[in-house]
């Protein structure tokens, strides 16, 4: 469905994207973590088209990604880190004129319209300014928008920045459902709980490199699925074990407070990249 073969990415001396590989299968909800600047977004911005790769090819369900290809264009949605709406225009209206840009038949538009709207529960928001919108409801209105021209492949670049917990867990459930329906996603975040919740293949970007690649289980088996963490001359140091009895003969040595938990994403990224996402 998606495949990156040896794609390298150079902004006038910068490495963005740097030799990545990457395969992504129809159906599958991969995430593409890493801090900021780690080449997230920049994988997007190639997948779309909107920049070419330096180096590689990049395929996207059978098509070579080119700038004037409309074919693949088609196959693909995407949600933008930044809301793009028009800010004056309305919901629907903003719809419509995504659904201009696709040649959406008139008839057809208005069953999408009402479909989408029902589906991001955005019937009572439908003739509402944009710009009066909560930014919640904005992130809606995008996937909306995303979806007019029925894409195989959507594209979540950091679709709950900004947004509050509450907020945030309805989006997830929003994207949860598409991916229910057989729509390939993928998501861009450095919300590490965002990936263990939504995703079921993961990658991990440092400095344009993917690191590491697996479920959300088998990066925690990378490590250790279970941790001693010790908080001692102020700095928090973890210790990664194969198993829960390993862990507690360790830290029957301890003289300081400790706790023994289960290993999360986070800890694998600070493991294996020695940073942290979003820092």
């Amino acid at each position: 469905m998606i495949k990156l073969d040896h794609v390298t990415k150079v902004y006038k001396q910068t490495i963005s994207v740097n030799k990545l590989n990457l395969q992504i299968k129809a159906g599958e909800f991969f995430g593409l973590l890493g801090p900021n600047g780690a080449g997230k977004t920049t994988v997007i911005r190639m997948l779309t088209a909107l920049t070419m790769p330096t180096e590689g090819s990049i395929i996207v369900n059978g098509c070579l990604v080119h700038r004037n290809d409309v074919r693949f264009k088609a196959e693909v949605g995407l949600v933008p880190q930044h809301i793009n709406l028009e800010p004056e225009l309305t919901v629907i209206e903003n719809l419509r004129l995504h659904a201009m840009l696709y040649n959406i038949p008139p008839a057809q538009t208005r069953k999408k319209i009402e479909e989408l709207l029902a589906f991001a529960d955005l019937e009572e928001k439908a003739g509402a300014i944009v710009n009066t919108l909560s930014g919640g409801m904005k992130r809606k209105v995008l996937i909306a928008r995303a979806l007019m021209h029925n894409p195989k492949i959507l594209l979540l670049d950091e679709p709950t920045v900004g947004l509050d917990v509450f907020i945030r867990r309805k989006v997830w459930d929003l994207i949860k459902s598409l991916n229910a329906r057989g729509i390939t996603i993928l998501l861009t975040t450095h919300y590490l709980e965002e990936a263990e919740s939504l995703c079921n293949r993961i990658g991990l970007l440092k400095k344009g490199r993917l690191i590491m690649d697996g479920s959300p289980e088998e990066l925690r088996q990378l490590v250790g699925p279970v941790v001693v963490e010790q908080f001692r001359d102020e700095q928090t140091t973890l210790h990664f074990f194969g198993s829960r009895q390993e862990a507690l003969s360790f830290a029957a040595s301890l003289r300081y407070e400790f706790t023994i938990r289960q290993a999360k994403l986070e800890d694998v990224f600070v493991k294996l990249t020695e940073e942290r996402v979003g820092a």
